[in-house]
């Protein structure tokens, strides 16, 4: 029998608040690392010591994983996207600031809604979903032509253009998780094969573009990795996972709408970005979008 979920206390919230505070952290740590370390080796890297801490994990609890089921197939297909969205993210990041990459990256649940409407009947979009994605797609637009120190990049948009590429990556990873066997796996398993399957394909990708060989660990990587690695993608996503199993699923999920903030926040106060008019009513809109795509979520994605 499935538990009852309970409505978010004080202890939820401010376990919420330092999960949304170290999700919009992360693309600040790549580019602290980025001299060190290449950023799609930072990602691969991260994807390896997650996957080993959560395959060690599981086997601790004495969880019983299956790779020979109905989720192989669909779990490869989700280990790739989880590989690409990284690759863009990765990319992006050599191109344009943190902050932008938190913004675009976010608009991942506009892209999950749109793959949803076209899999599964019972997640067909309603009206105010449409004019959330509308308005959410108005402020890409609107937060691309944004100028950066008096002038429009091409670079930038390039790298901003990647970070809308990683999101959609993320929000067709979520549709393969929602619309397959995967729906049904555990937690820990349905990880496994998005670490395992991205850090494969990542290591892959950095030996045929030149990057595997660009890795120095100073304070500074090992810091980003030791952070990306163990406190992003391993700890963050087993306290996710906690609170799911613990208090409703919609209530944490609005939650969310917070990363980018923190995102945004964090690439001005540490490495001091430039933030333009545009690009801050942008991100406003693309914010506001997500917000009446999602409203209260009928499920949550299994990486958090």
């Amino acid at each position: 029998m499935t538990a009852t979920r309970r409505p978010i206390d004080g202890f939820a919230a401010a376990l919420m608040l330092l999960l949304c505070a170290i999700w919009g952290a992360q693309q600040v740590a790549i580019k602290l690392a980025a001299a060190d370390v290449a950023p799609i080796m930072q990602a691969a890297i991260r994807s390896g010591v997650s996957a080993a801490l959560v395959a060690l994990f599981s086997r601790a609890r004495g969880e019983r994983l299956s790779w020979r089921d109905a989720t192989l197939a669909p779990g490869l297909v989700a280990g790739a996207l989880f590989g690409v969205e990284f690759l863009f993210v990765a990319e992006g990041l050599r191109h344009t600031t943190a902050s932008r990459m938190a913004v675009f990256l976010y608009t991942a649940p506009v892209f999950t809604a749109l793959g949803l409407h076209l899999r599964l009947p019972s997640e067909r979009l309603q009206g105010r979903q449409w004019v959330g994605i509308a308005v959410a797609f108005g402020g890409i637009a609107l937060a691309f032509a944004g100028k950066v120190r008096g002038g429009l990049a091409p670079e930038l948009l390039l790298g901003d253009a990647f970070g809308v590429l990683g999101g959609a990556a993320w929000g067709a990873t979520t549709v393969v998780i929602r619309s397959s066997a995967l729906s049904e796996a555990r937690p820990s398993q349905t990880l496994l094969y998005q670490l395992g399957g991205g850090c494969v394909l990542l290591l892959l990708l950095a030996v045929l573009t030149g990057q595997a060989g660009h890795v120095a660990l100073t304070p500074t990587s090992a810091a980003s990795l030791a952070f990306q690695g163990v406190v992003v993608s391993f700890a963050s996503y087993l306290a996710w996972f906690w609170l799911l199993r613990r208090y409703l699923a919609s209530r944490l999920s609005v939650f969310s709408f917070l990363t980018p903030i923190f995102g945004v926040t964090f690439g001005v106060l540490v490495l001091g970005e430039p933030l333009t008019p545009a690009f801050l009513g942008g991100a406003a809109l693309v914010l506001l979008g997500i917000l009446l795509v999602s409203g209260l979520p009928r499920r949550a994605d299994a990486r958090g």
